[in-house]
């Protein structure tokens, strides 16, 4: 087991002093945090006095150290608690390696994070907490490999929304065997009261939560009510979590300075963002950047020689405002050459000048043989018929299905090597981002990034959340003949609702529609707009895999998976770009 230098325990012990405790080796017997011994019911309360209600969680893996979580439920005191933690290389704890107790209060909500410090690359560890008699469930968590690596694979997931579905997607990943980690990449939560948000309600929100998340208490009892969801529970106990948040984890297409859905009724949005990811870090197994900093998340994990993780936040740090297509329409006109002006200029940011030097810096460093971006929005070119955008921004579900169906026919045409008419020529030329809150409405740090990956001869591959639907891209400069630079792997929803839904798509319709989109949309290989589910990527020397799994249902807690190998795509080393499996 490594052991830390003086230099290294210094700089560690300052986080201990805040939010995270850090964990340096055995302590001897625990104090009243609980015993060596296993006294207690496990994750329940033995003495009226504690439990651990919302399970235990681990996080944010190195080498030599992994971030490790847990929230007691004081069931007679308002006070101090005292909380004791154990964590061994063996299941029935034989062997310990750490020991600790901490206290915690209502001012971090109860909740516990310690830092345990001095592991070995690539093991695995078990860990439990005890407080006042009360012992929590047994999780299990893994360090990261270092040297020469063979194979590493992730699942990448994001977008939980409680009141659209039940969590069978965290459920399924559960059953997942050989998994390095989880890569969650943001809307953990959504802000939404019940009936706020565009989905059918499965669950409701209990009263004492059901109100838009404003202030602190707001957010805490959110992150509360998810960690109750037992499918959750047993996921965070199974596998490390690597994650970011995107917007809801604040208010919808939040930004730096604001939000769509953050009015002035609502108070200052800078307290509410504050406040936000506070509760963000209290409840995540995510290590802060500093004592004083809940604000930068950005942050790199080195799985060995062969794939370096970049978390980027590309939603708060530094984003400036999203464009809107209102701004640029005139009845059913829509600006193009100004819309495409604005989203080219090149003092629109999304990473930030700081952000992004740091990442050009880790890139240029990096000898891993995969640099992957962990990050929320679609990178990818997506840009649809102009026809489609107007008919989408005026709500008329039925115009975009007819248009999509007869520009497909074009594009059939056209592909086919027969002639159009320039008019219809035009409906296929004439083309926008369909969605101004991804990378398409900042181009300019876009191809900063690509171009920093094709001239340092990187092999590329961008992970992403958001949009609730499955997506993979060939990634290109802001040129419809450049080359290309690498790919992009997008993930669908755990059981928010995507473009099915928002266009009334029966499952067959939903088909047909993701088939016309990869056809009409230069770049995409391969697109699901109808069902929930998760990515799980596998990196070796020579190879990216992407599978996408689905579950079959998101409104019933029965389910089934869908894991068929004609849903995955690759991409070999040295040569970017996408095939079939």
């Amino acid at each position: 087991m490594k052991r830390l230098t003086r230099r290294e325990f210094l700089r560690v012990s300052a986080l201990s002093a805040g939010a995270v405790v850090v964990s340096t080796g055995l302590a001897g017997c625990l104090s009243s945090g609980g015993s060596s011994s296993d006294s207690g019911d496990e994750g329940g309360d033995s003495n009226g006095s504690a439990a651990f209600q919302h399970g235990v969680a681990s996080g944010d893996p190195l080498q030599d150290r992994v971030l490790l979580w847990t929230r007691v439920t004081p069931l007679e005191t308002d006070g101090a608690v005292s909380v004791g933690w154990e964590v061994a290389t063996d299941a029935s704890f034989a062997n310990l390696v750490h020991s600790g107790t901490t206290e915690t209060n209502a001012g971090r909500d109860y909740t516990v994070k310690v830092d345990v410090l001095s592991l070995s690359p690539g093991e695995t560890y078990y860990y439990r907490f005890k407080s006042q008699g009360s012992t929590s469930l047994v999780g299990q968590t893994r360090t990261l490999p270092e040297g020469s690596v063979s194979q590493v694979t992730l699942a990448v997931m994001s977008c939980a929304n409680y009141p659209a579905g039940y969590f069978n997607v965290y459920d399924a990943v559960a059953q997942e065997s050989d998994l390095d980690a989880v890569v969650h990449l943001g809307d953990y939560l959504y802000e939404y009261a019940n009936g706020q948000y565009g989905t059918d309600e499965v669950r409701q929100i209990p009263d004492a939560n059901d109100t838009e998340l404003v202030a602190l208490e707001d957010y805490r009892s959110r992150y509360a009510l998810y960690r109750t969801d037992s499918n959750l529970q047993v996921l965070h106990a199974q596998v490390p979590f690597i994650a970011v948040w995107d917007d809801h984890e604040v208010a919808n297409d939040a930004w730096e300075s604001g939000a769509q859905n953050h009015q002035g009724s609502e108070g200052d949005y800078s307290e509410r963002k504050l406040a936000a990811l506070q509760a963000y870090f209290e409840w995540m197994p995510v290590r802060p950047a500093s004592e004083d900093d809940e604000e930068t998340i950005y942050r790199s994990f080195a799985f060995g020689d062969l794939v370096n993780l970049y978390m980027l936040d590309t939603r708060l740090i530094a984003r400036d405002e999203q464009l809107d297509y209102d701004d640029y329409m005139s009845g059913d006109i829509i600006d193009r050459e100004a819309v495409n002006n604005a989203r080219r200029d090149a003092n629109r940011e999304m990473l930030g000048a700081e952000q992004l030097a740091w990442l050009s810096n880790q890139v240029q460093t990096s000898t891993a043989t995969w640099q992957v971006l962990g990050q929320q929005v679609l990178m990818g070119r997506m840009l649809f018929p102009e026809e489609v955008i107007v008919s989408y921004q005026n709500g008329d579900s039925a115009a975009v299905i007819s248009q999509l169906t007869e520009l497909l026919v074009l594009k059939e045409i056209e592909n086919s090597g027969g002639s159009l008419t320039t008019d219809q020529q035009a409906r296929l030329d004439n083309t926008l981002p369909y969605n101004l809150d991804a990378w398409d409405g900042y181009v300019w740090e876009r191809d900063e990034i690509f171009q920093l990956m094709a001239d340092n001869g990187k092999n590329l591959v961008v992970l992403a959340g958001d949009t609730h639907n499955a997506w993979a891209n060939n990634l290109t400069l802001d040129d419809p003949d450049g080359d290309v630079v690498g790919v992009e792997f997008a993930t669908a929803s755990v059981s928010s609702p995507g473009l099915e839904y928002y266009l009334g798509l029966s499952a067959s319709e939903a088909a047909t529609a993701a088939q016309g989109l990869e056809t009409l949309i230069d770049g995409l290989e391969y697109a699901n707009v109808s069902q929930r589910g998760y990515l799980r990527v596998t990196f070796t020397a020579t190879e990216a895999r992407a599978d996408w799994r689905f579950v079959s249902t998101a409104t019933d807690s029965s389910y089934s998976l869908d894991s068929d190998s004609a849903y995955a795509r690759r991409t070999v080393a040295g040569a970017p770009g996408l095939t079939s499996v």
